[in-house]
């Protein structure tokens, strides 16, 4: 078959498999500390220190004001500490080092975050700098898989698309398993392509251990891109069909393992001797795996969550359809660049079309096009939980889509029809640009403007002039390039600025992110909480003069006050945090939820979503004669435990995991470790479990009322369970 049309002096799309760019073979060996500052033998000499430059560059970034989130999200958080404390609470994921009960996903992504606190101390700098060398890795390992393929500007290009997405500026300096995920996620593409380079086993086998430890980092979540790669190794690999199709079986194999021998030790287990396993329902992995977090983030049916489907093409997470990724409710956080990711995976494919059936460089606009189409058609319709950072998976997908298919039509700009094709793809670009920056119009109001105008000016200058002058074509795609990334940057400039905490967090401007146009929670409000969040000792604590008054209580909502060393929340008005720039509360909640948009005072109860602020005298409390028992304290729900168990260091007990719905401990239970001595505070307050469940919350709760005595401390609750009521 013949090659697709290039230009004399285009280095895209080489001979395979012959092709030193591809191979590798040929070259004469380099000192490993040479390789590592000049990078290949045929890069150009600046490619490689660019390449250092700019990782250097999203390094810095990335750990700007890393400390303004605090513990970020303390459900994660508190695991982290309770494995820096207790190897078995470490290999479990529990959520205490007393083992009490997990968090709700295998423990895969707090494993780098536990042994960095055993090693460096408890504190938002040990929790969040793995995740920050996460999202590096993730940019390094991009940049080789186009690179290899593409020009070193593609690569380059690559990186900046990623780096400045801004979920990905969000979720790679916050504790949730997402970024993990991204990482192996992207690994496991890279190395698909590698083996389709040669056909070599052995990059199959990587493949499938990447994707198996993916799934210990968020279950089924790992599996979405499996059948695009698969049928593409099947279809275009080279090697006889029998050998792709075992090499696939092996791939299968190791992933199994990769993933499966932590699963196989927990079911096997005795479940007397480790600690219940977090959102579901009979204390089993498996159950959890394809029901909470499975089938039940399809369609909806969640035992023990916190929302699910409504039905009618929509659901408490948000509308769902084609169109989810460009709404309001998500469009912000991920898909400035989606329209020129799809535009330019149809570009590449048809650039490459009739090229040889082996031909690498379709099969990487097919590998990352797969994953991203896949993962997009998932997320669009799944009915079940569902929060806007989810997206951070198909940031790199995208971002290699438009390294790469920019790379392409630029060296075919000789071809009208490549040079339009990349002219109309900075054009429209830069038109979604401007629909999303006029979503929040007050925020740097002038840049949409400039966009539109620059994008669409450069985007008919690069299709007039890309195949007559070269000059012009350089300038006008240079102004395509800033016109394109300005959008993006902006968001991701506010998003570094600002910390972020609780379960559920947008990227961007306050606003940005407007769930069902009522805001970030499934209830309106700003999902999570944007400034200083709940900070490890002295970091940051929140600050102001801690004005006492009722803030009206959204649908659902009781009414909540102001707490003494709060700022007052005022709705979608901002609470100061100290040095740490704006918390943006938001207004509303879910039914039965305290607090999505905000948290509780200082001593004060927490939320579903997010903690509460712990006053001296309440940890003062929870510390006392702490060590003389197995749990400090018990709370319903895990975010409000949380809280206690990261300001005092001590065991606490989150009673029915992270919604309260799970049936662990039952009442049985519980009074039997009351017996024993093993707790020595209950705090009240709690969710009580929410989206069905087994009501255990609530039974101990009422059981505990009932024969213990309240004592209040600030605004908080305790019912000391040593001295039962006379």
């Amino acid at each position: 078959m013949t090659q697709p049309h290039l230009p004399a002096d285009a280095p895209a799309l080489p001979q395979p498999p012959a092709a030193p760019a591809v191979q590798g073979h040929g070259r004469p060996k380099q000192p490993p500390l040479t390789r590592v500052w000049r990078g290949r033998s045929d890069d150009p000499r600046w490619a490689r220190p660019a390449f250092l430059g700019l990782l250097l560059v999203v390094a810095l970034a990335y750990l700007w004001n890393l400390s303004a989130s605090g513990y970020a999200n303390s459900f994660y958080s508190a695991a982290v500490q309770a494995g820096s404390q207790s190897w078995k609470a470490m290999f479990f994921g529990s959520l205490d080092s007393a083992n009490a009960i997990t968090v709700d996903k295998p423990p895969a992504s707090l494993w780098p975050m536990a042994l960095s606190v055993r090693i460096f101390g408890l504190g938002s700098w040990a929790i969040l700098v793995p995740q920050v060398l996460m999202g590096v890795a993730t940019a390094g390992v991009l940049y080789a898989a186009v690179r290899r393929r593409f020009s070193a500007a593609a690569g380059l290009l690559t990186v900046a698309a990623f780096a400045l997405t801004p979920v990905a500026a969000l979720m790679f300096r916050f504790n949730n398993p997402d970024a993990l995920l991204a990482l192996l996620m992207t690994v496991t593409v890279y190395c698909v392509l590698r083996g389709m380079e040669n056909g070599r086993t052995k990059w199959l086998v990587w493949a499938g251990v990447a994707v198996g430890l993916a799934f210990l980092a968020k279950t089924l979540q790992a599996f979405l891109i499996l059948p695009p790669l698969a049928v593409l190794y099947a279809v275009f690999a080279p090697g006889r069909p029998l050998k792709r199709i075992g090499q696939l079986l092996l791939s299968g194999l190791a992933m199994v393992v990769a993933g499966g021998w932590w699963v196989a030790v927990v079911e096997l287990w005795p479940a007397s001797s480790r600690p219940y396993i977090g959102g579901s329902q009979n204390n089993s992995f498996l159950e959890l795996t394809f029901g909470y977090n499975g089938l039940g983030r399809i369609n909806g049916e969640e035992t023990g969550s916190v929302g699910g489907g409504m039905g009618g093409g929509g659901s408490q997470w948000g509308e769902t359809g084609i169109d989810r990724m460009f709404n309001s409710e998500i469009g912000s956080q991920i898909s400035w660049l989606l329209p020129a990711a799809l535009l330019l995976l149809v570009a590449g494919v048809v650039v490459t079309w009739k090229a040889r059936r082996t031909d690498t460089a379709r099969a990487a606009f097919l590998a990352w096009g797969g994953s991203l189409v896949m993962t997009m058609v998932v997320f669009s319709f799944m009915a079940g939980i569902f929060h806007q950072y989810y997206t951070v998976a198909l940031a790199p997908y995208a971002a290699a889509l438009v390294g790469m298919g920019a790379s392409v039509l630029w060296e075919e700009r000789a071809r009208f029809t490549a040079s339009a094709a990349l002219g109309v793809t900075v054009a429209v670009t830069a038109v979604w640009s401007y629909v999303l920056l006029n979503r929040t119009p007050d925020y740097v109001p002038w840049l949409r403007w400039v966009i539109l105008v620059g994008g669409v000016a450069a985007g008919l200058g690069i299709a007039v002039a890309g195949r007559l002058n070269r000059q012009l074509a350089l300038g006008a795609a240079g102004v395509g390039l800033v016109t394109a990334l300005a959008g993006p940057t902006a968001y991701t400039i506010s998003t570094l600025d600002t910390g972020h905490s609780g379960s559920i967090v947008t990227a961007g401007p306050a606003g940005a992110s407007m769930m069902g146009g009522r805001g970030g929670g499934p209830g309106g409000g700003e999902g999570g909480m944007r400034g200083g969040g709940m900070q490890p000792p002295g970091q940051g604590q929140q600050n102001g003069q801690g004005q006492q008054g009722q803030q009206p209580g959204g649908m659902g909502q009781p009414p909540t006050g102001g707490m003494p060393g709060q700022g007052q929340n005022q709705g979608q008005g901002q609470n100061q945090g100290t040095g740490n720039g704006k918390q943006q509360g938001g207004a509303g909640t879910m039914p039965g939820a305290a607090g999505m948009g905000e948290r509780g005072g200082a001593g004060g109860m927490g939320g579903l979503l997010n903690g509460a602020q712990v006053s001296a005298k309440a940890k003062a409390l929870v510390e006392k004669n702490a060590d003389d028992y197995t749990w400090a304290a018990a709370a319903i729900g895990s975010q409000n435990a949380a809280s206690y168990q990261l300001s005092t260091g001590k065991p606490v007990m989150a009673i029915g995991g992270f919604n309260g719905s799970d049936p662990s401990p039952t009442l049985a239970q519980f009074k039997s470790y009351v017996e024993d001595g093993k707790i020595h505070y209950f705090i009240g307050g709690g969710m009580g479990g929410t989206g069905g469940g087994s009501g255990s919350a609530s039974k101990i709760q009422s059981w505990v009322e009932k024969n213990y005595t309240k004592v209040t401390v600030g605004s908080a609750t305790f019912y000391d369970l040593t001295q039962p009521k006379s």
